[in-house]
């Protein structure tokens, strides 16, 4: 594989092995030496780590069962600290150095903040050093109860333009059914295309201590695939795995980019972005979006719901109440409640002012399906 750039993305049962609060530095070691040999071969690697809560929570003396949201905060503030030691030592060895990145979904979602966090990634890849991603647990609730460090390093891979998303896991990839309830799964070697087989025999397996399981890891690799970047799954703690994968051995699950990629910016609309709302559109507009790849122009608009700002991501609707699309909208919601169904030419008589002809540019739209 001739990636440039490589997300590494390391999971807890990767780092624990068999006990949930013990690192094991070996492990460390043993990925921060492929690391090192990806960087002599002219690529940039960032490494995103999962690991603070586990080894946080050992401090605290608490169990897994015993974390709620306000521990897992304060696990993740004690062992944040532990952990980017752990990687520090372990790519130390190897004559690297490390720069710690702390990131929340807000972060991202802003477009602002989005881009200076790769301006602050490149930056650090420029003067020789080996981002160190995690998400910022002691703060995000939302992401420590409902998101996962596979969600994060898809979006990593599009922040920094990766032609790779390497998933180091505690399972050695992708298998027709949960190998460990089944002697008779069967280990997937190539995914083309993510699809609803292919997220069915993901969705029942779990791996041992993280919190997205195998179902996470193949909608990152879908994720990713979007945005043209390859996903391997491979078994982290065993020896080479990494590079092996790499040099085309057959180890773990691959999974395929899309031919069609979307834009970054699309990418990061489609995935980061909530909508905060949707605008109701007659068959009219439908077809000039759909078939004749119009902007979104306010005389098709027939209802506006939702609170939003402009700027903000909201859903495109047709009559029949399924999605058309999600971009940006150029008015705020009050604004729009206004022009709708008028002209283009209409638009400053009503407010005092036009900011746009289109309510939404075609440049800033992604299309559902």
């Amino acid at each position: 594989m001739s990636a440039k750039r490589i997300v590494v993305k390391v999971g807890s049962g990767v780092l624990t092995g068999e006990k949930y609060h013990d690192v094991n530095p070996e492990v460390v070691s043993r990925i921060a030496r492929q690391v090192a040999v990806l960087i002599k071969q002219g690529r940039k690697v960032a490494i995103v780590s999962s690991g603070s809560v586990a080894i946080g929570a050992r401090h605290l003396e608490v169990g897994r069962r015993d974390l709620s949201i306000p521990v897992q905060q304060a696990a993740a503030a004690v062992g944040q600290s532990d952990l980017i030691g752990l990687w520090a030592n372990g790519l130390g060895a190897e004559g690297l150095k490390v720069g710690q990145i702390l990131l929340t979904h807000d972060d991202l979602a802003n477009r602002r903040r989005f881009l200076n966090a790769r301006n602050t990634i490149n930056t650090l890849f420029d003067f020789g050093f080996v981002p160190v991603i995690n998400e910022n647990d002691t703060v995000a609730v939302h992401e420590i109860k409902f998101g996962d460090n596979d969600t994060l390093s898809a979006r990593v891979t599009n922040l920094i333009e990766a032609g790779l998303l390497a998933v180091l896991s505690d399972v050695d990839g992708l298998y027709s059914s949960d190998p460990r309830l089944d002697k008779d799964a069967c280990k997937v070697d190539i995914v083309d295309r993510v699809d609803d087989s292919i997220l069915a025999m993901a969705k029942d397996s779990s791996t041992r201590t993280g919190l997205g399981g195998m179902a996470s890891k193949v909608r990152a690799a879908d994720e990713a695939a979007r945005f043209g970047a390859a996903t391997i799954i491979i078994p982290g703690a065993k020896e080479n795995s990494l590079l092996d994968a790499l040099a085309g051995k057959r180890i773990g699950t691959f999974f395929f980019p899309h031919e069609n990629k979307m834009s970054g910016k699309k990418h990061w609309i489609e995935y980061t972005l909530k909508s905060q709302g949707s605008i109701i559109v007659d068959k009219g507009a439908k077809d000039a979006l759909t078939l004749n790849g119009r902007s979104l122009l306010a005389s098709g608009i027939t209802d506006v719901k939702g609170d939003f700002e402009s700027g903000e991501a909201v859903d495109i609707v047709g009559s029949d109440g399924r999605t058309i699309a999600k971009g940006l909208v150029n008015y705020h919601s009050p604004e729009l409640a206004r022009i709708m169904g008028r002209k283009s030419g209409e638009i400053e008589k009503i407010l005092g002012y036009k900011i746009y002809d289109e309510v939404m540019h075609r440049n800033d739209m992604v299309f559902s399906g």
